[in-house]
């Protein structure tokens, strides 16, 4: 049993249940609900949501209890203040099969809850309000004093039926306003600082699909909306068939890539390069399998041998070079290096082997090629003992406790084991059914310029 700490606040000290006990419970919800009425559904539903809510809450207090003894626990063996709590929010993220982003993002406001909200944590673990709700309220205090941020969570708590009722806009509203009023300077320097923090990115969406976006300063956005609009409309008005949504998302394309290609043939930029792995029977046509696009993830094979084509309509360069794969596992081959550092070939063929960070339920982009078993310790530089991770993970890796060793398998298989004991596995992804050597093809947006 976990005994949960007092915060003053509560009438007595309660004990969470056992991790088996949980499982029995897991259990019992696998059963039908045939004989229920319809009204019993609806009671039973909202007794798993409040369930789902305070599991939530039970979580952030488990959390908040880690992070507090494994920073003890460095502290006491004379690791640095700034690497104390390295490595826990990785663990946490395992724990809930999640990315370390989330992972992070789950022990900050478990910290939060624990020390300055004390009413908003309650109302979570009395299955009130979501975890999503609770992190709203964190984060519209997040530029407010502890003070400030103590008397909002108070308000909001002496209430906690409104509070229960309230929407999710209708909260974030409400706090937001009175984190203004109590401190309109320090909201005025937190949107200053989002500016700074403005990005674009890219991930996948369905039917092969992706999404772009753009975290922007408001006058910003608004004018990019604005200009794109106006356009698409202009389009519209002189008979163009598309609709507003497809012209201004090919607008926004027209414009950012076409200046580019023609400064590539004005010899003033660099061209793009975007790295595809596909078997040559798929980039023939005599598969009907798929290929993957590096930095996005895989894509059917008749999306790609229509990319290429109108690539090379277009006059836009196509190298193609020959990567080889295992018949019977479909995992690329191995390569060897005796450099320190992992060479630009072998680094590339991790990256196109793991094709995103290799921690389980990460699937970042790869931002660091490193050694599983240290190089200090005398691990190879190669392929097998290589892996692609990402910043945080490769980070998290290097705290106390951590270990990695490659293993045995069909495909490329890394174990990792955390400060806990616990041990958590991950197999590079299959390249595919193969029959043929796969084919690796850059293709690289630079006008091929024509002889005199």
């Amino acid at each position: 049993m976990i005994e949960v700490r007092d915060d003053g606040r509560a009438p007595k000290v309660a004990t969470l249940p056992a991790a088996a006990d949980v499982t029995t419970w897991i259990a019992g919800l696998q059963g039908e609900a045939r004989e229920l009425t319809d009204a019993q559904r609806i009671d039973l539903l909202r007794a798993l949501e409040q369930l789902t809510c305070a599991a939530a809450g039970a979580q952030a207090v488990l959390a908040a209890d880690l992070d507090a003894s494994m920073r003890a626990a460095a502290a006491a063996a004379g690791v640095a203040p700034d690497r104390q709590g390295r490595g826990i929010a990785a663990q946490v993220a395992l724990a809930r099969r999640e990315s370390p982003h989330r992972g992070s993002r789950h022990l900050s406001l478990a910290k939060v809850l624990r020390d300055e909200m004390p009413f908003t944590l309650r109302a979570l673990r009395e299955g009130r309000i979501t975890e999503w709700k609770a992190t709203l309220v964190a984060r519209e205090t997040a530029c407010l004093d502890r003070d400030h941020r103590r008397l909002v969570d108070a308000e909001l708590g002496s209430d906690p039926d409104a509070l229960e009722a309230m929407g999710e806009r209708e909260l974030a509203g409400r706090v937001r306003a009175r984190a203004c009023a109590l401190d309109p300077a320090s909201v005025a320097d937190r949107r200053r600082r989002a500016e700074s923090e403005r990005y674009t990115s890219l991930r996948p969406a369905p039917d092969t699909m992706a999404w772009f976006g753009a975290l922007l300063p408001v006058k910003d956005g608004v004018a990019v909306h604005a200009v794109l609009q106006r356009e698409a409309d202009r389009l519209r008005a002189a008979g163009d068939p598309r609709s507003r949504g497809q012209l201004m998302a090919d607008i926004l394309v027209q414009r950012i890539v076409a200046p580019h290609v023609a400064a590539v043939a004005d010899g003033t930029e660099l061209p793009i390069v975007i790295n595809l792995v596909v078997s040559d029977s798929v980039l023939l046509g005599d598969d009907p399998g798929g290929g993957h696009v590096e930095g996005y993830g895989d894509v059917p094979g008749d999306l790609l041998r229509e990319w290429i084509a109108d690539h090379l309509d277009d006059d836009v360069d196509v190298w193609l070079r020959r990567l080889y794969a295992c018949p019977a596992t479909g995992e690329l081959v191995a390569m060897d290096s005796r450099a320190r550092l992992f060479s630009r070939r072998l680094a590339q063929f991790l990256r196109l082997r793991d094709q995103t960070c290799r921690t389980p339920w990460c699937d970042a982009p790869i931002r660091h090629l490193d050694h599983a078993e240290d190089s200090a310790a005398g691990g190879p530089t190669s392929a097998r003992n290589g892996q692609g991770l990402c910043q945080a993970c490769n980070h998290a890796k290097q705290a106390i406790g951590w270990t990695a060793r490659p293993r045995p398998g069909p495909r490329h298989t890394v174990e990792t084991t955390t400060p806990t004991g616990h041990r958590h596995a991950s197999t590079a992804p299959p390249a595919g059914p193969i029959r043929s050597p796969r084919i690796h093809v850059d293709l690289i947006w630079e006008p091929v310029l024509e002889a005199a």
